[in-house]
This record gives structure tokens, C-alpha cells and sequence, in this order.
């Protein structure tokens, strides 16, 4: 994608060759390769995106401040350069808060949002459990010796932990942590993060919204997604028992099928 002067380069990736259009934005100081248990499976039937947000893996650091309207400005930049006119959207964590800036953005554009262990701003926002906050404070700012472990502990639950093929999740901590995010860059994600507010604004959120909780994140506590069920019009809940965090990976085969159904109801236009 071409940069501009008031917007940093986005490093963006697709597959499929044919099938719905998905748009897939990431969560905190993750890159979009991130996704790629979804990737792996949807990919089979649907034309996927994702990206890195600005500041984070392959694209251009930001200009010196930016909140969420910006990072859905880029994501919907990404959108154009595929030459998408409209396409479904799903956001996980700080992602989750992109996509509903870019739904209200461009309602026309999005055929369906799909929001996953994500929160619509204020105060209780940012207050995760005392235990999910030591990990995360530990994961985006400490020691890269101690990012993996503090990591893991935030985004997985222990019967997970207790079950998982080493390999795998080697791998997938590999794919999350390999190269930090810059501090600077992560620091502005959780300014952005902190002044994200759409509680007044969930109302006018047009597109067939799934709404994907998970039971035991610590993270963003899961009262966040009955407020945003209760909010926006229409909306959908779907809960996952036992599910952390990082739901995308370990609860992936729930995750894959709710948003798979998702948009095959939103695609033939059923209401």
C-alpha cells in the first residue's frame, strides 16, 4: 500500500481464492499473522485479510499520536487496496475496538462485524482482573525473557495449559512474542486503548454484529460483552465456556465456526 503523508504504510496479507470477503484486525502489540489458526481454516472457502497495525511487524511506525478512528482509517485503507467495496469485518481485543470505529465509519462497507473478547471503552475498560494485569503489564513492557511466560499465563486458561501439545504452542508463542513491539508504539496503542469510548455511539452500529465472549479471560472481563449485546441493535452473544483471552487459538474451532456461520447469514442476507 502506498504511503501518504498523514498515513504510515500498512503491511497486509490475503489468501483465498475465492468465497466472502473477511477483514481480520488484531489485538495489542500482535501482528495480524496472528490469525493464522483462522487463516488455516477459512481460508478454504472465504477471502481473507489481515495486517499488521501501524507501528507493529512490517508497517511504518505512526506519526506521533493516533487513536482507534485511525487504526480504522487502516484498516479500511487495507480494504481499498484489495478493492473490496464492502466485506465482512471481525475484531479480537484492541481489534475489536478498531472495528466498531469502522463500522460506524463505514456502515455501508461492512456486511457483518464479528467482535471478539473486546470492550466499548469508559472507565471499566481498562480494569482488567488484578491477576490479568500483572501478566499484561509483564508481557508489553518487561524483560523479553519474561514476556513468554507472562503471556501464556494471560491468554491461556490452565486446563488448556495442561492439556496443549508443547510444539504447539511453542509455535504459537513463537508467532506472538518473536519480535517485540516497539515501546513507543505500544505505549500510544494503550493511550488509544484508554481514551476508546463508543458507549454513546453503539446505537448507530448498522451491520449484523456477533458479539464472541469468553468465560475466563482475564484480560477484558467478560461483563464487557453482555454491554455490548445489550447495546447494539440486533446484536448476537455467543459464550465459550472455558475460553481465555486468547480464544482465537485455543478455543479456535468454536471461534472459526461462529464467525464461518456468521457470515454465511449475513452473506445471502438473512436476517
Amino acid at each position: 500500500m502506498q504511503n501518504t503523508t498523514s498515513a504510515p504504510r500498512i503491511a497486509f496479507e490475503s489468501s483465498g481464492a475465492a468465497g466472502p470477503r473477511l477483514l481480520m484486525v488484531m489485538g495489542f502489540g500482535m501482528r495480524g499473522a496472528v490469525w493464522l489458526p483462522q487463516v488455516q481454516e477459512l481460508r478454504r472457502d472465504h477471502t481473507l485479510a489481515w495486517f499488521d497495525n501501524r507501528g507493529i511487524g512490517e508497517s511504518e511506525p505512526t506519526p506521533p499520536r493516533f487513536g482507534m478512528a485511525d487504526l480504522a482509517a487502516d484498516a479500511l485503507r487495507v480494504a481499498d487496496q484489495l478493492g473490496w467495496s464492502d466485506f465482512h469485518l471481525v475484531g479480537v481485543s484492541l481489534g475489536g475496538m478498531v472495528a466498531q470505529e469502522l463500522a460506524l465509519l463505514a456502515p455501508g462497507r461492512v456486511r457483518s462485524l464479528t467482535l471478539i473478547a473486546t470492550h466499548s471503552g469508559g472507565l471499566l475498560g481498562i480494569l482488567p482482573t488484578l491477576r490479568g494485569l500483572y501478566h499484561w503489564i509483564n508481557a508489553a513492557f518487561g524483560p523479553q525473557l519474561c514476556r513468554v511466560e507472562h503471556l501464556t499465563r494471560l491468554l491461556y486458561p490452565a486446563a488448556f495449559l495442561a492439556t496443549v501439545n508443547p510444539e504447539d504452542l511453542r509455535a504459537r508463542m513463537a508467532l506472538q512474542v518473536g519480535k517485540k513491539p516497539p515501546t513507543r508504539t505500544a505505549l500510544l496503542q494503550l493511550v488509544a486503548v484508554i481514551r476508546h469510548d463508543t458507549r454513546a455511539r453503539l446505537t448507530a452500529i448498522r451491520p449484523p454484529t456477533l458479539i464472541i465472549k469468553p468465560m475466563s479471560d482475564l484480560l477484558v472481563r467478560p461483563f464487557h460483552s453482555d454491554r455490548l449485546h445489550a447495546a447494539i441493535p440486533g446484536a448476537r452473544l455467543l459464550a465459550i465456556d472455558d475460553a481465555g483471552h486468547g480464544l482465537t487459538f485455543h478455543a479456535a474451532a468454536a471461534v472459526n465456526a461462529a464467525i464461518r456461520e456468521h457470515v454465511a447469514r449475513n452473506e445471502v442476507g438473512e436476517s
